[in-house]
């Protein structure tokens, strides 16, 4: 992997991830654009005690454009983009309309490949390798950000999901707190540690499911399983074999067999409402999607009384809104209101399926 940094016209950071050591990047942003200026603020809920983040900038962010329009495509003749250069393999670059920016934390745009028609689906293993690659070194950079507590690479796909750009492409948050769903896990950690004596709750977890018949997939690296109280009607966590904090402490066999893993994942989702493929790729109709990547956070964790990081387990969620064939599941009442999510599908029934549209 080869990796160039640049700036864009209006001064926020571009990085290329090249495959060929060879790569030559010096193509330069001609917009006219003016600094970015963000009017990101951090506010506290004293009821729940999470955050939120304000951000009223992002009222103006494009929208669907079309195709030909595409800010996350290569700048090619007069046709000006995001991307300078006319070709490339994985750009991660500042957003423009972030959530989160100085003080307040950093998010990222991160795109896959420069085929505007194409999904993460399609990538082949070596594209999907440097994705990897790109998201351990993003993890890396950031959390040396005197303000970051915590990093998250996450990809949302699908008009339903609420994508506003359709070039195949994930966001990098840096949040400048422990969010509150790591707050979470890390408090039924320390519990589980206390009352078992020292036992760690990721391992345990894992290997109750292992035992179970949630398993989707599994090698001698990774483990793909529906959780057993699942929120989604379709939800799938993939935890490397041996618990390692974040991407950072990944081992190289786990770094070579994710993209095996994780592409087969993407293809079944794609798969699993209609059963077939379409025109041989190996895919069925695209399904919308969130895939996210939990880690440590960084520095102590004052909060929790016994935890450490290496007691953490990296691990990534991926699950679809989608119920059924053409049906959402939305967070209503029950999940809006509460937080007490009603699932429409059995766990065992959803793994049963997702194996049954395997490769």
């Amino acid at each position: 992997m080869k990796k160039t940094s640049t700036r864009l016209a209006d001064g926020r950071e571009l990085i290329y991830y090249d495959l060929r050591d060879d790569t030559v990047r010096d193509a330069v942003d001609r917009r006219p654009l003016e600094r970015t200026v963000t009017t990101s603020e951090i506010r506290r809920d004293d009821l729940l005690g999470d955050a939120v983040a304000v951000a009223s900038h992002r009222q103006g962010r494009t929208y669907h454009p079309p195709a030909d329009e595409c800010p996350l495509c290569p700048t090619r003749g007069d046709r000006l983009t995001e991307i300078p250069d006319s070709a490339y393999d994985v750009v991660v670059f500042e957003n423009r309309f972030p959530s989160l920016a100085g003080d307040s934390g950093r998010c990222e745009v991160v795109c896959f490949t420069s085929d505007h028609d194409a999904s993460f689906a399609d990538l082949t293993d070596e594209q999907a390798r440097l994705v990897l690659d790109a998201w351990t070194d993003r993890t890396s950079e950031l959390s040396h950000l005197p303000s970051v507590k915590q990093v998250f690479c996450f990809e949302n796909r699908g008009e339903e999901i609420g994508v506003t750009l359709g070039h195949p492409h994930g966001q990098i948050y840096a949040y400048p707190f422990v969010t509150p769903r790591t707050a979470l896990m890390l408090r039924s950690l320390a519990a589980h540690k206390q009352a078992s004596g020292g036992g760690n709750l990721f391992d345990a977890v894992l290997e109750r499911e292992l035992a179970a018949e949630r398993v989707v997939l599994a090698t001698d690296h990774w483990v793909a399983f529906v959780p057993y109280a699942a929120h989604w009607p379709y939800e799938v966590h993939l935890y490397p074999r041996r618990r390692v904090p974040d991407l950072l402490a990944l081992e190289e066999g786990a770094r070579t067999e994710f993209p095996q893993v994780y592409l087969e994942l993407l293809r079944r989702f794609d798969r699993i409402f209609d059963g077939g493929e379409k025109e041989g790729t190996g895919r069925g109709r695209p399904t919308p999607y969130i895939a996210a990547w939990h880690q440590a956070p960084f520095g102590a964790l004052e909060d929790v009384d016994g935890v450490v990081r290496e007691d953490f387990a990296l691990h990534l969620e991926l699950f679809t809104i989608r119920r059924t064939s053409g049906k959402l599941k939305f967070l209503a009442g029950s999940e809006s209101g509460m937080s007490v999510f009603i699932n429409d599908v059995p766990p065992e029934r959803a793994a049963e399926r997702l194996r049954e549209v395997a490769s």
